[in-house]
């Protein structure tokens, strides 16, 4: 099992002090994000990481890491980031955002999973945006669901209709078969050089939520993983100070 860290991203919204460094290495409570999920991830077996490193990546310092330079970070987006590696998407992998900090059960619960393609999902989400002016609900990376807990849709602001809403958390775990699956359907994608893609201008600019929703379409199942314990995304410094209270 590999695990994939995405960290081409900087901490340019939580605060002027660390807009020159990669959004991973922040410190909560002393300790940078990414060296939390790294634990996790250790504990639970995981020794092959990988991290996709971007802008200010001479910063990263950690050992015993396999490091991929996406040099071309100012020309995509998360998704294109996550390509520069899709070579680890050849065996089993978690694939995570390096700016969420979470629990051990939940690395726990995603790997119990036996579906090619699946995503953590929170159903009590909505309690972790009160109070967040810096970053409202509005953009939670949504997940609608059916009576079925199958997937309908994931994207940003979906508004509660007759479904169950949730939140994706930035974690993925592909099977072996799975991430060929993503990468072929990329390739195919790519190659057609379609403008728009879904809610980005471009699959170039797309997110790995416009990636999943184009899998959906074409009837690829998604397995939702309802997680259960403490996790925190930490984009602003409002994300950052309810961080380091909650990890405390």
């Amino acid at each position: 099992m590999n695990a994939i860290i995405i960290a081409a991203g900087s901490g340019e919204r939580i605060g002027d002090d660390v807009k020159s460094t990669p959004k991973a290495l922040v410190n909560i409570n002393g300790k940078p994000i990414i060296e939390y999920q790294i634990e996790v991830l250790k504990k639970n077996g995981i020794n092959d990481i990988i991290v996709i490193r971007g802008k200010y990546g001479d910063k990263f310092k950690i050992k015993n890491i396999n490091y991929i330079n996406d040099n071309n970070y100012e020309e995509h987006d998360i998704l294109g980031s996550l390509m520069e590696a899709k070579q680890f998407l050849e065996n089993d992998v978690i694939v995570l955002y390096s700016d969420i900090i979470f629990e051990n059960k939940i690395i726990q619960q995603m790997l119990e999973t036996k579906a090619d393609i699946s995503i953590a999902i929170d159903t009590e989400w909505e309690e972790n945006y009160v109070g967040r002016t810096e970053h409202p609900k509005s953009e939670a990376e949504n997940v609608k669901i059916d009576e079925n807990q199958k997937i309908l849709q994931i994207k940003k602001n979906i508004q509660n209709g007759h479904h169950q809403i949730c939140e994706f958390l930035g974690i993925m775990k592909f099977t072996k078969h799975g991430g060929k699956i993503f990468v072929e359907k990329y390739d195919e994608i790519l190659s057609r050089n379609k403008e728009k893609f879904h809610e980005a201008p471009s699959v170039l600019k797309g997110y790995l939520t416009d990636m999943l929703q184009e899998l959906i379409d074409c009837e690829i199942k998604i397995e939702p993983v309802f997680i259960s314990g403490k996790w925190c995304e930490v984009d602003t410094k409002q994300d950052l100070d309810r961080a380091t209270k909650k990890f405390s």
